[in-house]
Formats: structure tokens, sequence, C-alpha cells
């Protein structure tokens, strides 16, 4: 038989600390009415899951440092009701607001203009003709597309020449 070390003293106190709390199991589900019974326990790989039956809470308990520690478990059936009442609360007033509104009949007498603003404008008509109307470029256009046409063609002489340059160092 070897010794007993550290580790296994304290895996030894976590069983012992384990039995405890299943020996309590049995007592605290036995009497579920009075002071010892208000809480029912199950162990769970990381500790022991820990309900309240007086107020349905549901905590995880773990052995740190210190000792056991009991944190709640968040509940879904909180965030439930919260979100369902604020929802009520929200269709009310809404309902609030269109009973103080006025009312709006679904049929209009007047027909709605047909226009789009994405449709072009008819052409003129000069003397019983139909006649189409280009507008030309200004100064300002010209100039842009000058300038355009200018750089692109320096930049397709300057990759000529370099291209020249390669192949002529190449061969």
């Amino acid at each position: 038989m070897r010794p007993a070390t550290s580790s296994t003293t304290s895996w030894l106190a976590a069983a012992a600390a384990v039995m405890v709390v299943s020996g309590g199991l049995v007592a605290a589900q036995s009497a579920p009415d009075g002071e010892n019974g208000r809480y029912s326990m199950t162990p769970i790989p990381e500790g022991v899951l820990r309900l309240d039956t007086r107020t349905g809470t549901v905590s995880t308990c773990t052995r740190n440092g210190a000792g056991w520690a009991c944190y709640a478990v968040p509940d879904e059936r909180t965030a439930l009701d919260t979100e369902i009442g604020r929802l009520q609360a929200e269709v009310e007033r809404l309902k609030a607001q269109l009973a103080a509104g006025p009312t709006v009949s679904g049929k209009i007498d007047e027909a709605l203009p047909k226009s789009d603003p994405l449709r072009k404008p008819e052409p003129k008509v000069a003397e019983g003709e139909r006649k189409i109307e280009i507008p030309l470029p200004s100064e300002q256009d010209v100039d842009r597309m000058m300038t355009f046409l200018e750089k692109a063609w320096r930049r397709l002489i300057d990759m000529a020449s370099r291209v020249q340059k390669d192949v002529s160092g190449k061969i």
C-alpha cells in the first residue's frame, strides 16, 4: 500500500463530500415539506445541481479552493415572460395609437396619377412632327473627356516602351 498524497487526500475529501451530499439527497427528497427538504440536489460531473423546491430556482454548486459555491442558473422562462410582457405592452400602445388616430377608408375617390420618376420625358413636338433633342456636352464635359483620353494614351505609350525595353534586354 502506498502513502496518501495530497492529491489523493483531496480526492478522498471530495468523494466524502459527494457522499455526504448524496446522503443529504435521500433525506432531502424524503421530506420536501420541511426545512430540510427545501433543496433537491442531483449530482452532475461539475458538482451538484440544486433545486429550491419553494422558489423553483436552479443553481449549480461546485467546490473551489474556499469551499462550496452555488451560482444560479439563468432561467429562460423569466426571459420569455419578460419579452411576452414587453410585447403585450407594445400591442396595447399600438392599439391605443390606432384608436386615437384618424380613420382611413380603404377606397379613394380619385385615381392616383400614374408617374414614374425614372421615365424619360416625352420628346418635344415641333410643328406637328416628333423631334428628338439631344443635349450637347458642355465645355467642362469635353475637358474631362480629353484629360481622361490623354492619361490613357500616356499609360499605353509607357506600357509599350516598357515592353520594348524588356524584349530588347532579353534578346
